[in-house]
């Protein structure tokens, strides 16, 4: 029998465990180097510490909610798409639920049971789990002969697969070790930004810091241009430095460093403006006799009915049946587009997902291996791709693992 296939991994989270244990399954001879004492550590943390891990939809479906690079996407998704992410945690114990949106979680609701799932699965396959930073990947004429780690010593492997992750969480071992390795061995590396980050914003967000809004729309228009670079119904919450949830966290993937943005959210996109009118005039009526700031709970929430008011510039003891035509116009036009200019993302140790990463055009897309260096691999955040909020994250991390590990163990 010829002599197995040494492969090395670096870095324990999603895409890591999962290139680990897929080459181990295949038959190589796999080292996972992970420089924290425990596995899976910024996993363990995601969805709240629920662990949102996928999202149940078709490869072209997921495809729209991959802002960066999706295309290079679709033969790992193919061969390994969330309808088989599902199979897979299911076949190693972990019952799965889905919810509102088709995200996916594990049934007990806790993150761990994704970690000690993929952690079980490197074990059961003769993974060799090594607790230290690995410093860089060493080639000879463009071709992977090792690592070499933190105390400068040195490992010989056929393969190596990098999964260290990007810059977010740098707590949890993510700070840029990948893009530096990948930087040392020749290979291009895009910028990075923060991604599915909350964002800073002044007005009145401070005084509303704990409201969330749900089924809102919100537009983020680039002030230059005016273009609207993202539009979305959903759940936003208003915090001390701006604004946050789910909206915001997938709006802040449009948007390009040192640009500036006004976010306009309508607070009833489910009327359009001769139906709201209607409802004014009717909300009016009822209670003509009552002062504006007291006459809008049936329309907003009330920590938000002052800045609306002041917003269409109408005096808060002005009586509703007072109100002009023009000032219910502005009331109206006010609802429809709430307008907070914003100062910018918050910083990178904030962010969910760095944008950016090793350029995809350095990559083979059904393997991950890259064109200059054979035998070199990458998988996950690592990547110059990213997604939206709802699981498409960890479903890239864990595809690109698959496709690295079956690659990287193959003879």
């Amino acid at each position: 029998m010829s002599e197995r296939v040494r492969v090395a991994v670096i870095g324990a989270g999603a895409s890591g465990m999962m290139a680990a244990g897929t080459a181990a399954e295949i038959g190589a001879d796999v080292t996972l180097f992970e420089r924290n004492e425990r596995v899976g550590r910024k996993l363990a943390i995601t969805g709240k510490g629920r662990c949102n891990l996928t999202n149940e939809c078709d490869v072209n479906e997921f495809l729209l909610h991959v802002p960066r690079n999706p295309r290079f996407l679709y033969a790992a998704l193919s061969s390994f798409s969330p309808t088989d992410t599902m199979a897979f945690f299911e076949s190693l114990g972990v019952p799965l639920k889905t919810e509102r949106g088709r995200r996916v979680f594990p049934v007990s609701d806790k993150a761990y049971d994704i970690v000690d799932a993929l952690r079980a699965y490197c074990v059961r396959g003769g993974v060799h789990i090594t607790h230290c930073r690995v410093r860089g990947v060493t080639a000879d004429g463009g071709v992977v002969t090792g690592v070499i780690a933190q105390d400068e010593k040195k490992y010989d492997f056929d393969r190596v697969i990098i999964a260290t992750g990007g810059l977010s969480y740098p707590a949890t071992g993510s700070d840029g070790d990948g893009y530096r390795i990948a930087r040392e061995l020749g290979l291009n590396v895009t910028k990075t930004s923060p991604s599915l980050v909350p964002l800073e914003a002044g007005g009145p967000c401070a005084s509303l810091s704990g409201l969330t809004l749900k089924n809102v729309r919100l537009d983020v228009i680039d002030d230059a241009s005016g273009k609207t670079v993202f539009s979305e119904m959903g759940e936003l919450l208003f915090a001390h430095f701006g604004i946050t949830g789910p909206l915001v966290l997938s709006a802040s993937a449009h948007m390009e460093d040192g640009k500036r943005y006004t976010a306009k959210i309508d607070m009833k996109p489910a009327l359009d403006e001769k139906t709201l009118d209607a409802r004014l005039i009717s909300d009016f009526e009822k209670y003509s006799a009552r002062d504006m700031i007291n006459a809008c709970g049936d329309l907003l929430p009330q920590a938000m009915i002052p800045h609306m008011i002041r917003a269409a510039g109408i005096e808060p003891h002005e009586k509703c049946g007072t109100l002009t035509r023009a000032k219910r116009r502005s009331l109206l036009l006010a609802l429809k587009g709430f307008t907070i200019p914003i100062d910018g993302k918050r910083p990178i140790e904030e962010a969910i997902i760095t944008s950016g990463g090793v350029d995809t055009k350095e990559l083979t897309p059904k393997t991950m291996e890259s064109k200059r260096i054979k035998g070199l691999y990458f998988c996950g955040e690592v990547i110059d791709v990213d997604a939206y909020t709802g699981g498409y994250n960890l479903q890239i991390a864990f595809s690109t693992g698959r496709a690295a590990g079956r690659a990287a163990a193959a003879k």
